[in-house]
């Protein structure tokens, strides 16, 4: 029996007659599960996705228009925010992770955009070589959105498929894309919009590809390809969007900054599936427990990062995973409530008539590999430098350690438990001093609280955290705090100083 289907074109047919069956992705969730795939697929036409969360790798275009006397531009800010200036003369690229020079870490590129299509004037300085046919060296004015040519918004690389859960390992709080991360496994945070999520929803891109209408920023906007590190096989796929910045909606479009990471855009999408099989009914009943995602150490800075496990989106939402046998309190960096409110907007859209579907007229790739950076000097990483530790235990005598500083010719000694798990570590000073000073136990004198290291993080980092915390060695210690040898600052030095 030949499979039963409809076409993109037969479904704006009914748009236009106003008796098109539209469903946000929760809503056909739930009629599957209730009536089944075929009645699911006989019933409903479109499903419309949604999603609200940073960007990182999005930005805008503006054209400023010719000055009088012409200029060139050479560098240019926007309210103190570098931008680009990748083509001819009058044409800037607003990148959303470039920081104001006079407020960094608080506003940026992403702001600069929000601020524009809020209808916000802002600054514009300009500077130039200056040309025979291009005099002018200098420019300072303000503008608003009504006063360029074009402002659009081009994004390199949004909507992932799906996203890692992050943990941090180290005994301090780090802070990075994927927010505040507390020592020790103290929290998670995870991104995107699970079984709501465009690209989960048609995970094969049936149905999208270039040329493609969804929702961006509050109003209609166009895949205009695969996003940058698409990675299909591992369904990590993105998109590379373009909309008109002009007629977008700030609540769509955010600017923002991670504390002491940078600055960012959140951005809001949508996309329309359309129901042309039976398969595609089925896929786009995902549910969050069905779309897993890897435990990741950003505690270890490296590309391929430490995986402690794997998490569904269900368990994420739940506000609790398990990370090594703890209960780990997790939390979104997306809002699921703007992304259900983006699917709605876009199911009235369509209903009334206000959107129209378009088939892609090249769909997604789905065989791209995603290569690492080719690089031509190996990066020394802990593991390269790093030896056996002299160690102790806490009920030794003080100059029992002594002996040992002596024998083994160091200034470290780490003291570990019956497991050979960390539990503190002792100098050289600490250990004359206690003679000094007529102590006996060791326990007295026992540094409790102690920086460490991993055997797959770079020896630049681990280099940093010693200057930052003013000492002079990091123990190496796996996920489980086994003690697996000690780094020094003069190991580092001999490798970084080469």
């Amino acid at each position: 029996m030949l499979e039963k289907k409809r076409t993109v074109e037969e479904i704006n047919e009914k748009i236009k007659k106003g008796d098109v069956q539209v469903l946000t992705a929760l809503e056909m969730k739930k009629l599957v599960e209730s009536s089944g795939v075929e009645v699911a697929f006989k019933e409903v036409d479109v499903v419309t996705t949604g999603t609200f969360g940073a960007m990182c790798s999005s930005g805008a275009v503006i054209n400023l228009g010719h000055s009088d006397p012409p200029i060139k531009i050479q560098n240019a800010w926007i309210n103190d925010v570098p931008v680009c200036h990748p083509g001819a003369a009058v044409d800037l690229y607003i990148g959303a992770t470039l920081m104001s020079e006079t407020r960094p870490f608080e506003y940026g590129g992403g702001h600069v955009i929000e601020d524009l299509i809020s209808g916000k004037e802002v600054e514009l300085r300009a500077t130039a070589y200056g040309t025979d046919c291009y005099p002018r060296t200098q420019l300072r004015t303000t503008i608003t959105k009504d006063d360029l040519n074009q402002f659009y918004l081009i994004n390199f690389r949004n909507c992932y498929q799906r996203y890692v859960c992050a943990t941090n390992s180290r005994d301090e709080t780090i802070y990075t894309y994927m927010g505040k991360l507390l020592p020790r496994f103290g929290n998670a945070t995870f991104s995107g919009a699970g079984e709501l999520n465009p690209l989960m929803n048609d995970p094969d891109y049936e149905t999208i590809g270039i040329g493609t209408r969804i929702f961006l920023g509050g109003t209609q906007g166009y895949v205009i390809g695969e996003g940058t590190q698409h990675d299909p096989k591992n369904q990590l796929g993105t998109i590379m969007v373009r909309g008109d910045c002009k007629k977008m909606n700030p609540k769509f479009i955010r600017g923002a900054a991670f504390t002491k990471y940078g600055t960012t855009l959140y951005v809001g999408i949508g996309i329309p599936i359309p129901i042309l099989n039976i398969g595609l009914a089925k896929k786009t009943a995902v549910r969050d427990e069905d779309i897993k995602v890897p435990i990741v150490d950003y505690g270890v800075p490296v590309r391929d990062r430490p995986k402690l496990g794997v998490v569904s989106y269900k368990e994420l939402r739940s506000g609790t995973i398990t990370i090594n046998g703890k209960k780990v309190k997790v939390s979104p960096l997306s809002s699921l409530k703007t992304a259900v409110e983006i699917a709605e907007t876009l199911k009235k859209w369509i209903e009334e008539g206000l959107f129209y579907l378009t088939a892609p007229v090249e769909r997604l790739p789905g065989d791209t590999e995603f290569k690492p950076m080719k690089q031509r000097e190996k990066a020394f990483l802990v593991r390269d430098i790093v030896q056996k530790a002299v160690t102790c235990r806490e009920d030794e005598e003080i100059k029992e350690v002594a002996k040992k500083i002596i024998e083994y010719s160091v200034n470290h000694v780490v003291v570990v438990n019956d497991k050979g798990e960390l539990t503190g570590i002792v100098t050289s000073w600490d250990v004359t001093k206690a003679v000094a000073d007529g102590k006996s136990k060791l326990s007295d004198i026992i540094t409790r609280k102690v920086i460490t290291a991993r055997l797959e993080e770079p020896i630049e980092a681990a280099a940093r955290r010693m200057v930052q915390y003013q000492i002079s060695a990091l123990p190496v210690i796996d996920h489980q705090r086994k003690v697996l040898g000690i780094v020094t600052s003069e190991d580092v030095t001999k490798i970084l100083g080469r």
